[in-house]
């Protein structure tokens, strides 16, 4: 397995790419992710202009160290391979990662590893464009632990309970809302991707949560699935920004924690001891692994 460029997927920005006005206002919002939008978000008749003024965006604003992402239309439509290749042609460095939307199965990825693998070739790319998936369909679901292990250059997957909800015939009043059903409507598929994410040594995101006038409902939200092991979920609306950063981010006194669990692990290792006593507690290898990630994304973020 290729070693995958580590990001910050706290929060993944939805901005539609026909938008030019909320692009550049993405630009400067210091969100870990954002992605520019050809799919949901733009209407037909104007997804190829929208592709121009993504390329314009791309090269043109200064999205600090967020990561830059196009959205493309999935695999069914005529605009796809288009997207793919205008996009990468026009960008070049300026472009990080891809997102494949209404993934089916493994072919897909392959189908969007090849053509990208062609452009890279064409354009003598110094850096690999990363892929990430929409799961967003039973059949995806269904066949989620062989998309995550289709391409090395996948990055992420994205759980999108929207088109989901749809595909399964899921009842709910709204996504992630007063559904009436006694729980987490969407543990099972969380759980589901997260694991065959994790196996595969790649990032579970969640998707949107549409009422961004309700805070409270989306911190809740971001919770459920970080506690699954997400490492992030999508803002549809800036303010939803923070909550997410915020949700997806270990607090100061667990990072203080963490590291001085590491060190007295690392001290009793060096005396020839397999364990430690730490605030009461013993700890080893095993507590070791759960330090380790939150020592890991504490660094990534700079805390």
């Amino acid at each position: 397995m290729t070693n995958r460029p580590k990001r910050l997927r706290r929060c993944q920005l939805s901005v539609p790419g026909s938008s030019e006005k909320m692009m550049t206002k993405a630009a400067g919002l210091g969100v870990d992710f954002v992605f520019l939008d050809l799919e949901d978000a733009v209407a037909p008749q104007e997804k190829r202009p929208a592709r121009k003024k993504i390329i314009d965006a791309l090269n043109n604003l200064d999205f600090g160290k967020s990561t830059r992402c196009v959205r493309i239309n999935d695999l069914t439509t005529e605009y796809a391979a288009e997207d793919i290749i205008e996009i990468m042609e026009g960008a070049g460095e300026n472009l990080d990662v891809i997102m494949l939307t209404k993934c089916l199965g493994p072919d897909d990825i392959t189908f969007c590893d090849k053509l990208m693998t062609q452009m890279e070739k064409k354009l003598k790319l110094k850096k690999k464009v990363g892929l990430e998936t929409l799961i967003e369909e039973v059949e995806a679901m269904q066949r989620v632990d062989e998309i995550a292990a289709a391409s090395d250059r996948l990055e992420a997957l994205i759980f999108g309970m929207g088109d989901y909800s749809a595909s399964q015939g899921v009842s709910t009043k709204d996504i992630g809302g007063e559904s009436g059903y006694p729980g987490d409507i969407w543990h099972y598929q969380r759980q589901k991707m997260t694991i065959a994410a994790r196996v595969n040594k790649i990032d579970a995101v969640d998707g949107p949560f549409a009422n961004f006038s309700n805070p409270e409902a989306f911190r809740e939200e971001c919770r459920r699935s970080m506690i699954l092991g997400m490492v992030g979920k999508w803002a549809i609306h800036p303010s939803q920004i923070a909550i997410a950063h915020e949700v997806f981010s270990p607090t100061e006194d667990e990072v203080d924690r963490a590291r001085r669990m590491k060190t007295a692990f690392e001290e009793a290792v060096s005396n020839g001891l397999g364990a430690a006593q730490f605030e009461g507690s013993m700890i080893d290898i095993a507590s070791m692994r759960i330090v380790d990630r939150i020592v890991s994304r504490a660094d990534m973020i700079g805390l």
